[in-house]
Order: C-alpha cells, then structure tokens, then sequence
C-alpha cells in the first residue's frame, strides 16, 4: 500500500512530532530538547519518473534547529492556521514558535504540583485562541492565547484559563471532535482522552461531560473517523477510534461513551497501539486507519471491514511514536533516531526502477532562518537518565529483536545535519 521514498536520520531519539495542516513542512521534537523543522521534497505530479522521489531522489530541507528546551521535547504542536508551532518539554515551559523562523514569542510555565514540575506530555491548538495542555498528573490546563493582549507574549508562569482532571494518570491521547452544526466558530469544543484504563469527554466550558467505565487495559492513542460504512453496507456512523496496550482497537460511537461498542484484534501477539492516524480520503480504499505499534510496525485496517489490510515495518527495534500524514497524502512515520516518509505504492514496473534499487544519497540544505533559545545554550544534551526514564514511559512493551536500519531500497542520507 505504502512504499518508503525517504529515511531521514535525527541526531537523537524523537519524542514528539508535528505536520502542518497546510504545507509539507515536518516538525520534529527530541530527547536532546532540539527541535528542529524540515520542508519534506516536493509532491510529484504525474507518473514515476528516475527523478521523482519514487526513486529517492529529492531535497529534505532545514529550515531551522534550536535547542528548544532543558531536558527532552515531549510534545509538539502547530496551530491550526499552521503559523505558531508550541512545543512542551520536561522543563516544565511551554513555548510558541514562528512556525517558519522559529522565533519564540510566546512562553507559558506549567503549574507546579507540590513544588515540582508536572512535566507535560500532550498539547493541541484546538483554535487560534484556545491551546490545551495535557501533564503526567492527568491534568488538562486551558490556555487562552489573547489573555494579554498588550504584551508581546504570555509570560512564564501565568495562570490557565480553566482546570480539568479527566484522568488519574497522565493523559496518554487527545482527540478533538468536530464542531456541531450550530457552531459559530467552526473550530472545537469538545475533545476525548484517554488516561490509565479509561476514556473521557470533555468540554471547553462545561468540564468533564463524561468518563467510561474501568477497560481493564491501559488505553494510548485515538483518533476520530467519520463516514463509516459496517460489514453489510450499513451506514456506520461516526466513530472515536482508541488503540490499546494489549494489540486490540476498540472502537467508540459517538455519544455513548460509557463502554466500548465494538473491537478489532490488530496484533494477535499483543502489541502496544501507540498512535493512530486516519488515512486521507483518496489514498487507499475504504475508511483506513494507520496503527504505529511499540514493536516499529505500521499496520493499516480497514474500519467497517474490521480487518488489517496491511503491514509496514518503520524499524526493527524502536517503536513508533509519531505517525500522520502531509498535505499531499504522503504518511510520516517517526520513532527512535529515524523518521520515514511514505508514499502510496505505485503500479510503475520496469529496468529504470529496477536498476534504481540500493540506496540514494542526497544532500540537505540548511535554513538561514535558525533562531536559538537565549535561555538554552547550555547542555546540549539531556541526561541519560531522564532520557531512559522518558523511553520507559512511552514504551513500556517495546521489543528488542535485533537492529537493521536500512528500512527500504529508497534510503536517503543526508550530510551536514548536527
């Protein structure tokens, strides 16, 4: 379904990543508290040729890199009009970014719980004003982006707009859900979280609407799919997808969240479901969702159909915890110190791509925009054991079966990255 047309390689583990909604520009969060964004090659137009990123030929450009934070970057962020980029790390500082130059303009600092930091792991622009912050406490801080007007950016340390607690463990997916029809913003109001062993409804002003009884495994990752067709042709209505710690994809109707209405058993083997992304309409057949699991496989299932129509391997060894896809249809999986680009497989056979196999080496630009933190200068790298602390956190079933970072015959490698 998917075929690899460029392995981009990081100088420390990825944490978090982010697409922008318009353009195919890729934000990248590390361990290190880098993070550093690249404008993906262009989209081809027409069929396959020797110079199209088919073939792995192509520029990954640099726009900027900085040392965003002290300790790792642990979420990422773009605003929905894609212009601000939030990132969050253990330092306990959220900040907001020009999402082409990278100047910080905006700070926020996370509430202390008794006098430590509550270190953040989620964050989503639900609209130009409004950002929310999900922390390892379980709770979710709103943000009001226009709280100062007269200032040239919030200050560290200002208070949230609105307090919730859905959750008494950290906050492992957020997944807003669409506007009604009423609506006059257009922009969200309501979102679904998972958290330990439940899912939970909130609101933007009414708090905690709901909270699902006790699933009896830890639930990780969900998405929202609309426009589901069932086995017999039904309209299936619309769907909160959640992944789960144990293989299984439970799947949620709207509006009765108290239990789970249906399952998928996507790895009998019972591997994490770490992160979930719908499949854009046009790439691939049906209503698809792609599953990054904790042993580095992609799977792809077929919701209405139930079943695993696919299965891509991102690495061998690290699991997958970024996965989306860009403005052209083209998926970006990322987990360890790697992070891949997909494209639909195309039915092109001939001796040109038959003679192209084996690996590509293209050279990356650097961005003269980079504009450096003045407050993270120092330690350039984050210590090993928050590093491995953070590791075990996010992964807590990752396997170890051996290590070939080769990926596919369409490798890039790029020269001049720190």
């Amino acid at each position: 379904m998917f075929d690899t047309i460029c392995t981009l390689p990081l100088p420390s583990d990825l944490f978090a990543q982010a697409i922008h909604p318009t353009s195919p520009l890729l934000a990248v969060g590390l361990a290190s508290g880098h993070v550093q964004t690249y404008r993906l090659p262009p989209i081809p137009t027409g069929p396959p040729t020797r110079s199209s990123p088919k073939h792995g030929r192509g520029t990954i450009e640099t726009s900027w890199r900085t040392k965003r934070h002290k300790g790792s970057c642990r979420s990422l962020a773009f605003s929905s009009d894609g212009e601000a980029l939030f990132s969050a790390g253990t330092d306990g500082i959220v900040k907001a970014a020009r999402a082409e130059t990278g100047r910080v303009e905006v700070k926020i600092g996370v509430p202390l719980v008794r006098s430590e930091i509550d270190a953040p792991c989620l964050l989503h622009a639900l609209s130009p004003q409004t950002l929310v912050l999900a922390t390892d406490s379980g709770a979710l801080y709103l943000y009001d982006l226009r709280a100062d007007p007269k200032s040239s950016g919030v200050a560290v340390g200002s208070r949230p707009q609105a307090t919730f607690r859905p959750h008494d463990d950290y906050v492992s997916s957020l997944t807003p859900l669409p506007p009604t029809v009423a609506s006059t913003s257009g922009f969200p109001k309501q979102w679904v979280t998972t958290g330990g062993t439940t899912l939970a409804v909130t609101d933007l002003r009414r708090g905690v609407l709901a909270k699902s009884e006790d699933q009896e495994e830890e639930l990780l990752s969900g998405v929202y799919v609309t426009g589901l067709v069932s086995k017999r042709g039904r309209n299936g209505g619309d769907k909160v997808l959640v992944g789960g710690g144990s293989g299984v994809l439970t799947l949620w109707d709207k509006g009765a969240w108290d239990d789970q209405g249906g399952r998928i058993i996507v790895d009998g083997g019972k591997e994490s479901l770490d992160v979930l992304a719908r499949v854009p309409e046009g790439v691939g057949e049906g209503s698809c969702v792609a599953v990054g699991m904790g042993d580095g496989r992609v799977k792809i299932v077929r919701v209405g159909a139930n079943k695993v129509v696919g299965e891509l391997r991102h690495d061998e060894v690290e699991g997958v915890v970024g996965l989306g896809f860009e403005v052209g249809g083209r998926m970006v999986s990322g987990g360890g110190p790697l992070v891949k680009v997909w494209q639909e497989s195309a039915d092109v056979v001939g001796d040109e791509e038959e003679e192209d196999e084996g690996v590509d080496r293209v050279g990356t630009k650097r961005g003269t925009g980079s504009d450096s933190d003045e407050d993270s200068e120092d330690d350039e790298e984050s210590s090993e054991e928050e590093e491995e602390q953070e590791r075990k956190r996010r992964k807590k079933r990752k396997r170890a079966n051996g290590k070939d970072r080769g990926g596919g015959k369409d490798l890039m490698q790029f020269t001049g990255i720190d």
